[in-house]
């Protein structure tokens, strides 16, 4: 079986400042754009079995520049639901929340649309997420691509280790870096984590 590449999109002006950037459909800045093009060596070294993508703008953008074809949009892969902390920093809510914590306390309620999810929900459409990774490791050849969100691919990576939910605090992630999770001993493991192109 092949291992599964983890991608998250390059840079945005909301990440750039640290604002929580759920659903709102933020494009990539001109770094975030070189950042993407800058994996491409990184992926084009491996046989792609399958792709999956973030329905949002900025990981469709980096699925396209990093030169990804046949690509899956899923929207199980979005990023976490900050229901009333979208657009805010972790700085503005610890003025009135001291010891807020994203992957322990989950998020302030928002409006009907955008509820917010608790780390447990983020953890559930990464097992449905993970479900399909391994249904495409067994029926084609190469690696599987995820394109998607730093907070989200966190999340994935503590399931895909067996870990809660709020482990994914442990894995910090960058924009426009690539990780690679894989099995040793028929066990899973980090092979490589918040890998960027040499400069």
């Amino acid at each position: 079986m092949g291992d599964l590449f983890l991608v998250r999109h390059g840079e945005t002006e909301w990440s750039r400042s640290g604002r929580h950037t759920g659903s709102t459909d933020v494009p990539l800045t001109a770094k975030g754009r070189d950042e993407a093009r800058g994996l491409v060596p990184l992926i084009r070294s491996h046989r792609v079995g399958a792709a999956f993508v973030s329905p949002l703008q900025r990981a469709r953008e980096t699925a396209e520049l990093i030169g990804l074809r046949d690509v899956r949009i899923d929207v199980d892969l979005r990023e976490w639901d900050y229901g009333g902390y979208e657009g805010i920093t972790t700085v503005e809510i610890q003025r009135t929340r001291a010891d807020w914590f994203l992957f322990t306390d989950g998020v302030a309620p928002g409006p009907p649309d955008h509820p917010g999810e608790t780390p447990e929900q983020v953890g559930e459409r990464a097992d449905r997420v993970l479900a399909k990774v391994d249904a495409a490791l067994a029926n084609s050849e190469g690696v599987v691509v995820l394109v998607a969100h730093g907070h989200f691919l966190r999340v994935l990576t503590a399931r895909w280790l067996g870990l809660p939910p709020a482990e994914g605090a442990l894995f910090q992630l960058a924009t426009g870096t690539l990780g690679r999770l894989s099995t040793e001993h028929g066990r899973p493991v980090i092979a490589a984590w918040n890998v960027r192109p040499p400069s």
